[in-house]
């Protein structure tokens, strides 16, 4: 449960709380509802404005909701947010920062954005199911309360899949969050408040599209929020010049990362948190963030000043001095038969997320590197059974992780297996079949799903005959990152840089920006920019800046 350390923490904050808040639960006489109810007991000990009653008739139990507590004023919202949960791990934060929400804290939400949702009209009932182990759930959660507690036609209930499997298995959930708006499919996977209401509003794309064409040239554009676009972003404002960085979503593969012990400072710590980090120290800069945005293409201008032009997906355009690209790699898929039929169906690529709701079932995980020996040694504490499928003759995982799984009794290890198909019925996935490399046999698993863990592919596509990029699609870059293209460089997982590591890829952002620096000291007198000669090479001042508060819960819970 909740530790008197986290207790603490969690006291501190809901000192934030200026008006009475309501807390409803609905129990029954399971050990579930006996650990909801501790719970929530010691978050009612943590504030006089938290009122507790356990008057609840909600179907789903336990669950309860939170609210503006009716004796704050005729205002108060009626009951829009419940949780049929026990939010604690990686949902403890979501949990807290409904309360200091409900209770009138002012959320760190750009006016715009809370102007969006106040303006929503409608009936919006969303179900967003989650897993308590699933890095990639907050975010959805978070936004979605957010969403119920300032707007009253919107209705939110967050749903453990693990605590409801039935609703679970009825609906065919097979990955998280998974999110139903009136009933219907509304989407799945990591979405922040900004997609969720792109999605609602399908103009929103088109506006913001008009204005972000409008900003005058970059110094620097940098594209991807991974850690080596962050690194590159803060050292090259840190220079004083123009900086912005363009992301589909700040963090990149850290958020899909758990355990991280080898970053230097911090001697464990995991994706997620080390992601909040970056966007906090991001943001203590003059960095120009533009977020939900996917590039399309690049190309030099022709206005003779050595600028080159961005093309995004929404229509925009920005152009920039200077470029450095770090857009990472994604997930490597099979390419068989099946595969994207039934993704999300049965088919993942994301153990931690998705494991939970395969407890009791049948697995197998198709890779036989670090990340598939983990995700099999995770799974096979959930799953019934696991079946870890190696295309080459032995593991290539460390030493320590195959001893490891040797020790598991309801996995088994196939070498030499190359994956043909993968098959479903009623919609999930029902088997695989692949064969053996050593005698040329067939053989069929029946099971309920499928990890996918055979590494990664550079995010290069849209690059394709504007830069020289190698035989696996990684872009092609000197001692400092410069590319083929004058002023464009890359850093990152996306380069020919050896060894993919976070700590290596956040020192190749550095190092881009500042051969793309050193690069523009040279290249800009030529054009008679003395504006830029002249701009004020000194870094941000971080103290002046406000504290994050979702990162300081996160780092609590």
């Amino acid at each position: 449960m909740i530790t008197q350390s986290m207790l603490e923490k969690v006291k501190q904050h809901l000192q934030s709380i200026k008006n009475p808040v309501a807390i409803e639960a609905s129990l029954d006489e399971t050990a579930a509802s006996n650990q909801l109810k501790q719970l929530l007991q010691a978050l009612q000990s943590s504030s006089d404005k938290i009122r507790l009653s356990f008057d609840g008739s909600d179907i789903r139990k336990p669950s309860f909701s939170i609210r503006q507590d009716a004796m704050a004023g005729e205002n108060a919202l009626e009951q829009a947010l419940s949780f049929a949960a026990i939010p604690l791990g990686h949902e403890f934060s979501s949990l807290v920062l409904a309360l200091l929400w409900a209770g009138a804290h002012p959320p760190k939400v750009a006016e715009s954005q809370l102007a969006q949702i106040k303006s929503l009209k409608g009936s919006f009932r969303f179900e967003v199911y989650m897993s308590l182990s699933c890095h990639n759930c907050p975010d959805v959660v978070q936004a979605l309360s957010l969403m119920a507690l300032i707007n009253p036609a919107v209705k939110t209930v967050v749903i453990d899949g693990a605590l409801f499997q039935g609703e679970v298995d009825e609906r065919k959930i097979m990955a998280v969050p998974s999110i139903y708006l009136n009933g219907e499919f509304f989407g799945s996977g990591r979405m922040g408040l900004s997609e969720i209401l792109a999605k609602l509003d399908q103009s929103l794309p088109a506006e913001q599209a008009i204005g972000l064409s409008k900003r005058e040239a970059y110094d620097l554009l940098v594209i991807g929020g991974g850690p080596a676009g962050v690194s590159a972003a803060i050292y090259a404002a840190r220079k004083g010049i123009r900086t912005g960085l363009v992301a589909d979503r700040l963090g990149g593969q850290l958020n899909d990362t758990m355990a991280i012990e080898n970053f230097i400072s911090l001697p464990l710590t995991d994706g997620p948190k080390l992601s909040s980090a970056l966007e906090h120290h991001l943001k203590t800069y003059d960095i120009d963030l533009i977020t939900m945005q996917r590039v399309k293409k690049l190309r030099p201008t022709d206005k003779g000043e050595g600028l080159v032009q961005i093309d995004l997906e929404s229509g925009a355009q920005l152009e920039a001095r200077s470029l450095v690209i770090s857009t990472g790699a994604r997930w490597r898929q099979l390419g068989i038969p099946g595969e994207e039929r039934y993704r999300n169906k049965g088919v993942a690529y994301c153990p931690h997320c998705d494991g939970p709701l395969y407890k009791g079932k049948r697995v197998a995980v198709v890779g036989g590197g670090n990340s598939g020996v983990e995700a099999a040694i995770d799974l096979a504490g959930l799953a019934s059974q696991v079946t870890l499928l190696e295309f080459a003759p032995n593991l290539k995982a460390d030493a320590v992780l195959i001893e490891k799984l040797s020790s598991l009794h309801n996995v088994e290890v196939v070498t030499g297996a190359m994956t043909r198909a993968i098959e479903g019925d009623d919609g999930v996935v029902s088997a695989l079949t692949y064969i053996d490399q050593r005698d040329g046999t067939e053989h069929r698993l029946a099971l309920e799903g499928v990890f996918v863990q055979i590494g990664l592919v550079p995010n290069t596509e849209w690059l394709k005959g504007t830069l020289e990029l190698n035989a696996q699609g990684e872009i092609i870059v000197d001692a400092k990152g410069q590319t083929s293209l004058k002023g464009v460089f890359a850093a990152g997982d996306v380069t020919t840089t050896p060894f993919k590591q976070i700590i290596i890829a956040a020192g190749d952002g550095a190092k881009a920006a500042l051969g793309a620096f050193d690069d523009l000291i040279r290249r800009m007198p030529q054009h008679g920019d003395s504006s830029f000669a002249n701009k004020n090479i000194q870094g941000t001042n971080e103290a002046s800046k406000p504290r994050d508060d979702a990162l300081e819960l996160r780092n609590a819970a």
